[in-house]
């Protein structure tokens, strides 16, 4: 391999932290830092360069004039401002994104909307520009939560107020918007709810398609002991942190950074880099609170002692730019690493420099990182707010705390300033109680809003037998205050299948719960049984009360067609068995049925007649097949529908399946039926043959009644042969009935009088076993 030449871009602690490790890979031959700092002017390998980091064409020049193989830049702004599109033009390989794919650091705007469309967990949240600032005032006050303000661009880790008070949040809109305190980056504000738990930070190396997190540390933003004082780029961090187990890391990688490298490439601004991402570990998981596009400053002060020896920084750098992060291995080590910063008095206001800095012996694996600092007449003097990063590497935190802060007392200047509490979070948890069920992903809490929730909802679905109320361990139904006779009970279950895919990515949860118990209680009227009483099972990886809800006032809305009482069901919580928000639900239905009146009867014989009553639509079966053709058809659920314009093609879709209890019902108490067959998933092909006698069979006529148009546009677009759509969909018959000839009046008649517009004859009961399927030519014509 040939030997490397890194340009490294900046002049702090961060950029000397990754000179001095890059100064260890045996690849590298020489290291050129712009414009360094006092610390880098001496490490090994490594000479500063006096150039200003913004001059992208000096820097270029530079670069092959001096056969540069590689560029590091270490700061967010000539990211931001395009750098790496300078030098991807002369053919130099950049760690680091172009300034598209930096906008998820340079517009907080913009890196919350595309968190919004990647269903990336964040906070709630609304953008206003400079000019809204009474829309933004009025938000801040009728919001209902306590709010974060964020100046969208870039303000040097600064633009963010952490207001009290509905009174401190207006104030701020006002200094952000109004007086600009934060000048050009607070053009745009980012008003968003105020998240609560401990903070992490994830520092990733991204090829725009891989994604390899270092562990998650721990900075402290506030100048002050005890996080008191004002905000400042941080005066240190370690790592790993403690609150960041494994399994919260899988969940960082799963819900955060890989859908974040995905969606960044399938929008066409490919990240490539260090993804360096701020996450608040709240109850519900870990939420995004920003993007940061390159390396962490002064996390990456302590990450680069966690590298393992073996892992050559410069090898991963290159591997990422040259888009082949899977042909390399990050290692890191076990252990813990800390860094303390040391500032100059009056940071981050105002403060002196040119204080002589004097540098003791540093015990072991300890290494003072300068950030703001510069060489005057041979002297390492201060220049800048943060001075000096010491860091440290131990088995343990506690000894590496104990390291760190022995070399912060061999390190002299006037006017040092250094919090004494770094990890103080990490060291006072080891003394909190152990886990919770809430930590554990499951929220009680929200389990008893749901019940809370719902109540009015079941309560509507009393009846004889029932009072409808849930909270107890089982439900309760009376058989006798029913009336029944002679009662059979029939029981059935059932779930409404892949149709509830399209109703999590179309986000309307209103109906499925009606399909859920349609798809039982029809079951049970097909056997003649009232529907009595209906169970339900919702399961999710997370318990989103307000989706939940909405899906139990769809069952209880069922329930309520249908008859039945909704007696109690089960919410299953369970972390990482589900995909997201995705969830499943299944139903349990029992009815009634006087022993007389069961069905079939067992005198259906050739010659009888099948009636057909209309579908709502698909109901809730072969949405596989549906799925698949909508996708081949070029529509989203989001467009208009082909065939009803005044809607989605998402919500026609999603039409609830017909309960046909109310009308059918009556006429098969009043004996005027034979048999009835569901027809669900199977078509009239596989439902018909399950009610008819052993040896017989029957035909049906497909142009006695209209094919609906939904089924029409699934055969066009997915070229779906007749036959198999007779024996996949219901094609616009929901419910066939068989009936004796001389009997076909009286039930017509007692059917339209329950309610049916339609009642379509459509074929008879024959000798031959099967289902022979007749003029299939009138789908098609």
């Amino acid at each position: 391999m040939s030997a490397l030449k890194i340009l490294v871009v900046g002049s702090g602690g961060r950029e000397h932290a990754l000179a001095w490790k890059l100064s260890q890979s045996p690849r590298v031959d020489k290291i050129f830092v712009c414009p360094g700092n006092g610390g880098t002017a001496h490490e090994f390998k490594t000479t500063n360069v006096t150039l200003s980091a913004s001059d992208f064409p000096a820097l270029v020049d530079f670069a092959l004039r001096n056969d540069v193989s590689l560029v590091l830049p270490g700061p967010e702004q000539p990211l931001v401002d395009g750098i790496e599109t300078h030098f991807r033009k002369v053919g130099i390989p950049v760690f680091g994104p172009t300034s598209l794919a930096a906008r998820m650091e340079g517009s907080k705007a913009f890196s919350k909307a595309f968190m919004a469309r990647h269903d990336i967990p964040t906070a709630k949240f609304k953008v206003f520009k400079s000019s809204e600032v009474e829309q933004a005032i009025e938000y801040v006050r009728t919001c209902g939560f306590k709010v974060v303000l964020k100046a969208s661009g870039l303000a040097a880790g600064k633009g963010v107020l952490l207001p009290e008070t509905v009174d401190e949040a207006v104030a701020g809109l006002k200094e952000i918007m109004v007086d600009n305190v934060f000048g050009a980056a607070g053009q745009e504000v980012v008003v968003e709810e105020l998240l609560t738990g401990p903070e992490v930070s994830v520092l990733a190396f991204s090829d725009g398609y891989t994604v390899t997190p270092l562990p998650a540390a721990q900075d402290h933003k506030r100048i002050g002991e005890g996080d008191t004082g004002p905000n400042t780029g941080g005066m240190g961090a370690y790592a790993p942190a403690p609150v960041a187990t494994p399994d919260v890391m899988a969940r960082i990688t799963k819900e955060v950074l890989q859908p974040t490298i995905s969606g960044m490439r399938k929008e066409g601004f490919p990240f490539v880099g260090m993804l360096f991402v701020g996450l608040m570990i709240t109850e519900d998981g870990p939420k995004v609170l920003e993007y940061n596009v390159r390396f962490g400053d002064p996390e990456t002060e302590a990450l680069v002692l966690l590298l393992d020896p073996e892992t050559d920084l410069a090898s991963v750098l290159l591997a990422c730019a040259e888009r082949r992060l899977d042909s390399v291995e990050v290692k890191t080590r076990r252990g813990c690493a800390v860094s303390v910063v040391l500032a100059s008095q009056g940071y981050p206001g105002n403060y002196a420099k040119g204080k002589e800095i004097a540098i003791g012996q540093l015990p072991k694996d300890v290494v003072a990182f300068h950030a703001g600092t510069s060489t005057v007449d041979g002297k390492i003097v201060t220049s800048g707010g943060r001075v000096l990063v010491v860091s440290a590497y131990a088995p343990t935190l506690q000894s590496a705390l104990d390291a760190a802060y022995s070399g912060v007392a061999n390190i002299e200047f006037e006017g040092k300033v250094f919090r004494r509490d770094i990890a103080h979070r990490a060291l006072s948890a080891k003394a909190t109680t152990g886990l919770t069920y809430a930590q554990a992903g499951v929220s009680v809490d929200a389990g008893n809003a749901l019940v809370e929730a719902i109540k009015p909802y079941v309560r509507a679905t009393r009846r004889p037998g029932a009072d409808a109320e849930i909270g107890g361990f089982g439900g309760v139904f009376d058989l006798k205050a029913t009336g029944y006779k002679d009662p059979v009970l029939v029981s059935g279950t059932d779930g409404v299948g892949t149709k509830l895919r399209v109703a999590m990515d179309v986000g309307l949860h209103d109906f499925v719960g009606i399909d859920l118990v349609a798809m039982s209680v029809n079951d049970l009227l097909v056997q003649g049984a009232e529907p009595l009483y209906f169970l339900d099972y919702f399961a999710c990886s997370k318990l989103d009360v307000s989706t939940a809800t909405r899906v139990v006032k769809g069952i209880a809305d069922g329930c309520i067609q249908a008859g039945c009482a909704l007696i109690g069901g089960e919410t299953a919580e369970m972390p990482s068995m589900y995909h997201g928000d995705d969830y499943d639900l299944a139903g349990f239905a029992v009815g009634a049925v006087e022993r007389d009146l069961i069905l079939p009867q067992p005198t259906i014989a050739p010659g009888d007649v099948l009636l057909g009553l209309p579908s709502s639509g698909l109901h809730s079966n072969g949405y596989s097949l549906v799925r698949k053709i909508v996708a081949l058809s070029g529509l989203s659920y989001s467009d208009p529908c082909p065939w009803d314009a005044q809607r989605t093609l998402g919500a026609a879709l999603l039409e609830p399946t017909r309960i046909y209890v109310r009308s059918v019902l009556p006429v098969a108490q009043a004996g005027l039926l034979k048999g009835m067959s569901h027809i669900t998933g199977g078509g009239f092909v596989e439902n018909i043959p399950r009610v008819l006698p052993k040896g017989m069979g029957c035909f049906i006529d497909a142009s006695t009644w209209e094919l609906p148009p939904v089924f029409r546009f699934l055969m066009q677009h997915g070229r779906v042969e007749p036959l198999e759509m007779a024996r996949t969909f219901n094609n616009g018959v929901g419910m066939v009935l068989v009936v004796s000839p001389d009997e076909v009046p009286r039930a017509i008649e007692a059917l339209q009088s329950a309610g049916e517009k339609l009642v379509y004859r459509i074929g008879e009961v024959t000798a031959k076993s099967g289902v022979e399927m007749r003029n299939l030519n009138a789908w098609t014509s």
